[in-house]
């Protein structure tokens, strides 16, 4: 049970410079700045093996005008023109201040930790991820988010930062001015209690607690969870006891392409390059071009709450390039046919109606006629077999509202005031995606968790 506890209470077994809750990318990432501006630092982690939500990511970080980027091309991206896609996402409802803050930060922190920890980076620029306006999204070369939180964790390591796993945080001391130690719960029940001088929410969202989505997301309630079951929303609960300012907790990361029943996240690549997706009745229900996270709520608002995603041979071949494809390849997810009825046929639809569908598809994608759904079809070829098909639903994947912070990653209390010794990045913290799920833009969650874990862990030091 999560809870705010004077500091009267509090009898140290131990005291840090810097307590961090969580070991994803946002902890990691604040640990290591932390030690390198020679603080004492110890994450505390609840799961035994830190895996969480940037394991289960696809791993992509969106950032702007780095040398990483230039060395492909793209020369004319900046933090500006980063903040403007993210708020033209939103519909300019995230809050300016920490969408300039973020966007700023990321480039920056992504080339320190390729000089300062090692950590290689690839921009991905065989397609445009929907809302961003160039090439911009950062990968490790394994391309996949267990892989960047390795890379992250042995840097860690190597930098001598302590991991303290089995430590589940359950309750911080306070003397209402400042945050002065944590409760910690052992996997066998025991307690410790942990002075710190500063303290750093680490811990994601509210996405594992079904209670607080079916509150703030009724829309998702009920919904598959494709994220930590420990983020149970404990800095959210600890903001509210401490009169913290937490906003656009009704925001989220959703997605429309879950493979289903295998929960294998099929990348919104193939939609890019041509793929469409039909309901029970073979028909299409959306633009698929719109965004990857609001399409979540469209899928599950068809029969059955799933889609099929169909495309053909060249965007099957392009897909294979994902780690997640191939595995839901190796899974049996994936459905081929030689013909258009004999897909029909394999995923139970209608082949008359399948067949009109593919066959406006290729008008639009021909330059005849406009999509009812406001989808351009024209810069990619009209769909051929041998098609395949898998089937998907809709899932939450992580929430985007939380604990807001200042350009400093001070978490503000409800009249504006800074929480002196008190940050949060990540899912603790309110992210850049506004208040709703059309507000998300690719990558918006590790956007948030690396430039807010770089900003926090230099700022906490000295605290």
């Amino acid at each position: 049970m999560s809870a705010v506890l004077p500091a009267s209470a509090m009898q140290a077994d131990a005291e840090v410079d810097v307590a961090i809750i969580g070991a994803g990318a946002c902890g990691l990432v604040a640990a290591l700045r932390a030690v390198e501006a020679g603080a004492d630092v110890l994450v505390l982690e609840r799961d035994v093996k830190p895996t969480g939500s940037t394991s289960m990511s696809s791993g992509f970080i969106p950032a702007s005008a780095t040398r990483f980027q230039r060395a492909i091309g793209t020369e004319d991206d900046t933090p500006a023109r980063f903040a403007a896609d993210i708020q033209a996402k939103t519909k300019n409802r995230a809050d300016p201040g920490l969408v300039a803050s973020v966007s700023e930060a990321i480039g920056p922190a992504l080339e320190w930790l390729a000089d300062s920890h090692g950590l290689e980076w690839i921009v991905l620029d065989d397609f445009l991820y929907p809302g961003h306006s160039c090439h911009r999204m950062h990968a490790v070369p394994e391309k996949t988010g267990a892989a960047l939180l390795q890379r992250l964790a042995t840097a860690a390591e190597a930098a001598g930062v302590m991991v303290a796993t089995g430590a589940h945080v359950t309750g911080l001391f306070t003397d209402e001015e400042r945050i002065r130690g944590v409760r910690i719960t052992r996997t066998d029940g025991s307690e410790e209690h942990l002075a710190c001088k500063s303290l750093i929410l680490a811990c994601n969202g509210y996405g594992g607690n079904a209670d607080l989505v079916a509150r703030h997301i009724p829309e998702l309630d009920g919904a598959h969870y494709y994220g930590h079951a420990g983020n149970q929303g404990d800095a959210v609960l600890w903001g509210q006891a401490l009169g913290a300012d937490i906003r656009d907790l009704s925001g989220y990361q959703g997605h429309g392409s879950l493979a289903h029943p295998h929960q294998i996240l099929i990348s919104w690549a193939l939609m890019m390059e041509g793929g469409i997706q039909v309901n029970a009745a073979g028909q299409r229900f959306s633009n698929e071009h719109a965004g990857y996270s609001e399409q979540a709520v469209k899928v599950l608002a068809q029969p059955s709450r799933f889609a099929w995603n169909v495309y053909d041979q060249r965007i099957h071949e392009f897909a294979q390039a994902f780690p997640d494809y191939r595995d839901a390849m190796e899974a049996g997810a994936i459905r081929r046919a030689d013909s258009l009825d004999e897909l029909a046929r394999q995923i139970d639809v209608d082949p008359r109606a399948l067949s009109d569908t593919l066959r406006a598809t290729a008008a639009l994608q021909a330059g005849e006629g406009v999509d009812e759904f406001g989808r351009d079809f024209t810069a990619t070829p009209a769909l051929k077999a041998p098609l395949h098909a898998v089937k998907v639903t809709g899932a939450l994947f992580h929430t985007q509202g939380g604990l807001m912070v200042d350009g400093e990653a001070h978490v503000l209390s409800n009249s504006g005031r800074a929480f002196p010794n008190l940050f949060a990045g990540g899912g603790a913290a309110c992210g850049v995606s506004g208040p709703d799920v059309s507000g998300y833009l690719s990558g918006n969650g590790l956007l948030t968790a690396i430039a807010l874990g770089y900003i926090a862990g230099h700022n906490s030091v000295g605290r």
